[in-house]
């Protein structure tokens, strides 16, 4: 199973008057996380549209726990969940210095060859290739 974690301060900018998180930012952390872990795996967006593949965000989910709040420091975790026929990601938000769960949530990407356009209904042989496994 592959994983990462990045460590993020919540900044200013990203608060409401409440100095709590705007919700649409939690996606922004999930990328963060996400790009991350694809460095691991030597297959972030740089290296899919070499391949000739894109790999749009085709389902989310977040399920808010507990509010992120201005200067806290979080953990955000990315584990890879699924390759087969699909990129799914999970993603788990922590408070970084207690480990309080503060969010969770999911990516689902699937394969699109950029010649034609379409999508692939199994995983390119490129992923298999980083991921160090047999298609």
């Amino acid at each position: 199973m592959k994983q990462t974690e990045v460590i993020i301060e919540i900044p200013f900018h990203d608060v409401d008057v409440m100095k709590v998180a705007w919700h649409g930012h939690y996606v922004k952390y999930f990328e963060i996380a996400r790009c991350a872990l694809l460095d691991v795996i030597d297959y972030n967006y740089p290296q899919m549209e070499a391949s000739g593949y894109g790999w749009p965000v085709i389902d989310l989910r977040v399920r808010y726990a507990q509010p992120l709040r201005f200067q806290q420091k979080i953990r955000v975790i990315a584990t890879l969940a699924e390759w087969e026929n699909r990129l799914k990601v999970d993603y788990l938000i922590e408070d970084a210095q207690t480990g309080q769960r503060l969010t969770k949530g999911y990516t689902v990407q699937v394969a699109v060859d950029m010649q034609n356009g379409e999508m692939q209904f199994v995983s390119p042989e490129i992923l298999f290739d980083k991921l160090g496994l047999q298609p």
